[in-house]
């Protein structure tokens, strides 16, 4: 069924999931999962969820239990390690944020800011050559590209090169880039087409 775990997608996250030796048994976590993401990937409610992943507050309350003791987070850490590393990329995509999320008093804490496109989030995203995810973060849309840059690549693998629009092309991006990971990086030196015009690029040779 679309959005579900394949058995090898299963055999990778299982060993990361918390163990419960004593008590009653949990329900089974794999088809909690298997809810967990189909709302996730369609952006349906809790509410209308199929049944066949069990009662709607079920998956709700372990993928809330899961993020307030980090699971998730654990999770996309070991991912990430073996990754391909040889090539990395940043950039951000704005969202806009939902009509009943705008209505949330008291929503500063939720990462929503107001740009052009209204009330927005920015997400801030370094991915591997294969386009995977290796870091995220996420600020109000207003924030700058380059927000998060310090967090996004503190863990920048030696001899890797990162591409990056000119939102990136700062003097202490490169700094930065130079100092953690005691590299050299090159002046704008490649050109990206878009629908709108040529955006000069700037590569990083991490050695």
């Amino acid at each position: 069924m679309r959005y579900e775990l394949s058995d090898y997608e299963w055999s990778v996250i299982k060993p990361m999931l918390p163990n419960k030796p004593r008590g009653i048994p949990r329900v089974d976590d794999r088809r909690i999962l298997n809810g967990i993401f189909w709302v996730l990937r369609s952006g349906a409610p809790w509410r209308d969820l199929p049944d066949s992943y069990g009662p709607p507050t079920t998956c709700y309350n372990r993928f809330v239990r899961w993020r307030r003791s980090s699971v998730w987070d654990r999770i996309m850490d070991a991912l990430a390690a073996v990754h391909d590393a040889a090539v990395q990329m940043i950039d951000t995509s704005i969202v806009r944020v939902h009509q009943h999320g705008a209505c949330i008093a008291n929503n500063s804490g939720q990462l929503m800011g107001r740009s052009r496109g209204g009330l927005t989030s920015k997400i801030h995203v370094v991915v591997d050559g294969n386009g995977l995810p290796v870091q995220l973060g996420l600020t109000g849309g207003q924030a700058h590209d380059n927000r998060l840059c310090s967090v996004l690549l503190r863990y920048l693998p030696r001899r890797a090169r990162l591409l990056a629009d000119r939102g990136y092309d700062a003097d202490w991006i490169r700094a930065f880039v130079t100092e953690r990971a005691r590299g050299r990086m090159s002046h704008p030196s490649a050109t990206v087409k878009t629908r709108s015009a040529s955006v000069p690029t700037f590569t990083a040779t991490v050695i």
